[in-house]
């Protein structure tokens, strides 16, 4: 026979009662037995995550200054290049000058050669 004595619901009850509160005894004693170390792994997480947030914000604040650095260069590359073409601009602007002198120069020099020519012939006519 497996149980000889006859179970009635209140008997069932307090085995049942007695089954939790020894389960709840149970788990306050593992808690209490293990509080120190999980607070020990609570300390260990916190300095993992401190660290990490450090790693963070030290690869941010590379790559700002990397940022910084290229749009810098970059200033330096447009200006440079602005520079170049204002060069370039400036000396077309006095090639085109000089090219248009040169030619009022040349229009100057035939006009006076054609005038010359003209007054040599009214001077044989006359």
């Amino acid at each position: 026979m497996k149980n000889a004595r006859d179970n009635q619901l209140s008997d069932r009850r307090t085995a049942s009662a007695d089954a939790k509160s020894a389960l709840l005894k149970a788990y306050r004693a593992a808690q209490a037995t293990a509080a120190p170390a999980r607070a020990e792994r609570q300390a260990e997480r916190a300095l993992v995550a401190a660290a990490r947030e450090e790693r963070r914000a030290e690869r941010e604040r590379v790559k700002t200054e990397e940022q910084a650095r290229i749009a810098a260069e970059e200033a330096a590359l447009q200006a440079e290049a602005q520079a170049a073409a204002l060069a370039e601009t400036h000396a077309r602007e006095s090639a085109e000058k000089a090219r248009v002198a040169r030619v009022i120069e040349d229009e100057a020099e035939r006009k006076a050669a054609r005038d010359l020519r003209y007054a040599n012939r009214k001077a044989r006519r006359a």
